[in-house]
């Protein structure tokens, strides 16, 4: 390799790296202003009347929205290449519905904006995950990409129940905790719009990307799909964990979104380490971590507030998982050209799972607290067998 061609790829990953980092700090205040809100959002319905089975519907349902309609947006991105405005008008929509809670007097209305925040982040996370991928092998790898975008993501993850703990500790009410978010939601989308001007086309990072496979999607990918599916069905969502702080006295009041933030925290932190781990050893990592926060249901559901804080910890490391290890993975199923398409269609099926579970979590946790947490068990332990068959394909597709 020449001078100018080694000077060349330099430059081009100095921009990728760069852009990795942009859209990390974007990032960070956005899910400083989502994960804000949804550290509260299970007490809050509460306050307004809604009962265990509502809250769970409520966000599973929103979480159903929340990643099936990524299939659309995640082909609409392919078909028209137009990532950029589509991440935009996600954005925008994200960050307005979350402030406006402080609007909300009644659950219904509340439970539309939960659902509406939804709906913004699968308008723009497929465009936005195909840009990142477009950085990955110049700055380094899939893992590595995906994971350092997900530590600045869940720093702000992390801060942003941090300030609604504080506004709460203060004697605040739950509706002006939702109104301090409007500053870094604004910030988010000051953000946007400036990584928009500086890469206009992230895609000039992942030159010469392989053909499109006209036979469709890799038989791999959909083995990878369904173990995934059960590891969505068996996650509780954490409105419904605090919900249950708050029923059962085990976690105070101002403390709930503390361990929502220790969480993030342990979810961020854990991102780069596991990233790496996933770039240099791929699936059978994940295979451990499925099998390690499995764990999460009975520490949280079953022990006292000592317990429940290490569960949230180990919930907080399967977040993780969920963020950055699944499109770290299906980037190296798929091509770039079908890629939006391929996230879109996984993140459609994962949030159906995910919708069906915590709906099934949420009527069992109505019932019998062991149904509850050996179904999330159960669910979660199925996945491993399903993802040693795929880390088997990977390797036989890799000699």
């Amino acid at each position: 390799m020449n001078r100018s061609s080694v000077s060349a790829n330099n430059g081009l990953r100095r921009i990728a790296v760069r852009f990795v980092l942009t859209i990390g700090i974007l990032s960070f205040f956005a899910d400083f202003t989502y994960e804000g809100s949804r550290s509260l959002i299970g007490p809050f319905l509460g306050t307004l009347g809604a009962t265990g089975t509502i809250v769970g519907i409520v966000v599973g349902f929103g979480e159903f929205l929340g990643y099936g309609l990524r299939l659309v947006s995640g082909r609409w991105a392919d078909a028209s290449g137009k990532y950029w405005p589509i991440t935009i008008c996600g954005y925008v929509v994200q960050m307005l519905s979350v402030p406006s809670l402080a609007l909300a007097d009644n659950w219904p209305a509340a439970a539309a904006l939960i659902i509406l925040e939804r709906v913004g982040k699968a308008i723009r996370n497929p465009p936005r995950d195909v840009m990142l991928s477009h950085a990955g092998k110049q700055a380094g790898g899939y893992g590595l990409v995906f994971g350092l975008h997900e530590a600045l993501d869940q720093s702000g993850a992390m801060c942003g129940p941090l300030l609604v703990a504080f506004v709460l500790a203060h004697r605040g009410s739950y509706h002006q905790a939702f109104a301090v978010l409007l500053v870094p939601a604004l910030l988010n989308l000051v953000l946007v719009l400036t990584a928009r001007l500086l890469y206009p086309r992230p895609q000039d990072m992942e030159p010469g990307t392989r053909p499109i496979d006209s036979h469709g999607l890799p038989r791999v990918y959909w083995i990878y799909l369904a173990g995934a599916a059960l590891v969505a069905a068996g996650f509780a969502d954490y409105p419904l964990i605090a919900y249950h702080f708050q029923q059962t006295g085990t976690v105070p009041g101002d403390w709930v979104a503390i361990l929502y933030s220790i969480a993030m925290a342990v979810s961020g932190t854990g991102s780069l380490v596991l990233g790496r781990m996933f770039d240099r050893w791929g699936f059978v990592v994940l295979i451990m971590l499925t099998i390690i926060t499995a764990a999460f249901a009975p520490l949280v559901f079953f022990g006292g507030f000592w317990l429940a804080l290490v569960g949230a910890a180990v919930w907080g490391i399967g977040m993780g998982v969920h963020e950055s290890m699944i499109p770290a993975a299906v980037s190296t199923m798929v091509s770039g050209e079908r890629r939006a398409s391929a996230f879109g269609l996984f993140t459609a099926g994962y949030g159906t799972a995910w919708f069906l579970g915590s709906a099934v979590i949420g009527v069992l946790y109505g019932v019998s607290l062991i149904a509850t947490v050996a179904f999330c068990v159960v669910s979660a332990l199925a996945a491993a067998p399903i993802f040693i068959v795929v880390r088997q394909m990977q390797n036989r597709s890799s000699t």
